[in-house]
C-alpha cells in the first residue's frame, strides 16, 4: 500500500517534495517509481529508486531537476522537484514494480496533484 503528500500549488521555479509511504517491505528487486498524469495525456515515467540497492533512474525529461531518495527507517520515498516549470503540472503517482512503463508496475497510490503557476 502507498500512500502519497506533499503536492500542492508552487510557482515556476519553485521547489516541491513529494513523499510516498510504502507500507510493508517491497521486494528487493522492486523499484519505487514516480509517475505522473497531465489532463488529456498519457501517464508519464518521471524516475525510479531501487529499492534494496538505492541506485535511481530519471529519463531526459527531468533529469538534472528531479532526485529521488529513500529513507528505510520511515519507509518513505522523496521526489524533490527543483526549478519547476507549468508543464510539471500533473497528478503525481508513486508505485512498486519494474521498469519504466506504468504495466511494469503493480501496486499505486492514489495520486497527488502538482500544480506550477507560471
Amino acid at each position: 500500500q502507498l500512500e502519497e503528500s506533499g503536492g500542492g500549488l508552487v510557482q515556476a521555479g519553485g521547489p516541491l517534495r513529494l513523499s510516498c509511504a510504502v507500507r510493508g517491505r517491497p521486494s528487493a528487486n522492486y523499484a519505487i517509481a514516480w509517475f505522473r498524469q497531465a489532463p488529456g495525456k498519457e501517464r508519464e515515467f518521471v524516475g525510479n529508486i531501487n529499492w534494496s540497492g538505492g541506485s535511481t533512474y530519471y529519463p531526459n525529461s527531468v533529469a538534472g531537476r528531479f532526485t529521488i531518495s529513500r529513507d528505510n527507517v520511515k519507509n518513505t520515498v522523496y521526489l524533490q522537484m527543483n526549478s519547476l516549470k507549468p508543464e510539471d503540472t500533473a497528478v503525481y503517482y508513486c508505485a512498486v514494480g519494474t521498469g519504466g512503463r506504468p504495466t511494469g508496475y503493480v501496486y499505486w497510490g492514489q495520486g497527488t496533484q502538482v500544480t506550477i503557476s507560471s
